[in-house]
């Protein structure tokens, strides 16, 4: 990487940093722009050469975390030799839990704002080289599975849903049970939803 691609990428990663800590304490509809360049120091235009506004900056941020908590199962899931699919999926769900248990403020920022349309600029987009490509390692776990899936798409939608709509009341009220009590549930149903897109030999 070029000096120049460098510092490019230093501003992106300061403009994303600073709008992350400023949304989680002042709120998106009180952070703007101006705050957001003068806490990270740059110029106003540095802003614009990324992002149209402040809200495509939060849903690209959103993006950005997704893929690094993703990512980051995805790695701990390759290192702990996992072959069943299920069991892979599983274990990159807990991973995910525990991470978002660990930081309640990004909890915070994506129930509130993640979106199906945005999850799925997550799996799909590349951001320098520090995200996986979480599209493709669906893929590539789906391809190493050995099995067929019947619409494969709906399946990691359905699976998404439940697990980040049966997390964030236990995780941050322990309603209507605290997460590690919830967990056996959401594993049960994402197992269930695997079995109704598993299609027979």
């Amino acid at each position: 990487m070029s000096k120049l691609e460098n510092n490019k990428k230093q501003k992106k990663e300061a403009l994303l940093n600073t709008a992350f800590d400023l949304f989680i304490t002042k709120g998106i509809q009180k952070t703007s722009i101006s705050d957001i360049v003068e806490k990270a120091g740059v110029a106003k235009g540095t802003f614009y050469l990324y992002f149209s506004d402040k809200y495509d900056l939060r849903n690209k941020l959103i993006s950005h975390k997704a893929n690094q908590i993703l990512g980051s199962a995805y790695t701990a899931m390759k290192s702990a030799g996992i072959d069943s699919f299920e069991d892979r999926v599983v274990f990159i769900a807990d991973h995910v839990i525990n991470q978002l248990n660990q930081d309640k403020s990004l909890l915070n920022l994506i129930a509130k704002h993640l979106s199906w349309g945005i999850f799925k600029n997550a799996l799909t987009r590349m951001d320098n080289d520090t995200d996986k490509n979480v599209y493709d390692i669906y893929y590539q776990i789906l391809s190493e599975s050995g099995q067929t899936f019947k619409d494969p798409e709906i399946m990691v939608y359905m699976i998404v849903e439940t697990v980040s709509g049966s997390t964030y009341s236990p995780i941050l009220y322990s309603q209507p049970a605290p997460i590690e009590d919830m967990k056996p549930y959401i594993f049960e149903s994402v197992r269930t939803i695997i079995k109704q897109h598993t299609q027979g030999d």
